[in-house]
């Protein structure tokens, strides 16, 4: 049986809210294996000056965990 696990991570981007989320599963998959999917779960952006200077993303990334063989006697 498998099981999927989710963990929550905020991420950014100077150019876009896909690209921040395109960075949050990047560096997700540098330590995560067998991710299955991304969930953003907010949006928000950092205003300087007027303008937007970065997008900010909550993402909810599921993943399938791997299972331990068992030892045989």
């Amino acid at each position: 049986m498998a099981v999927v696990k989710v963990i929550e991570v905020i991420a950014q981007s100077t150019k876009s809210w896909e690209d921040a989320a395109q960075n949050a599963l990047k560096e997700a998959a540098k330590s995560i294996d067998n991710i299955k999917s991304i969930y953003i779960a907010d949006m928000s952006a950092k205003v300087d000056g007027n303008k937007i200077v970065a997008y900010r993303v909550n993402a909810k990334i599921s993943f399938v965990v791997k299972e331990k063989k068992k030892k045989k006697k």
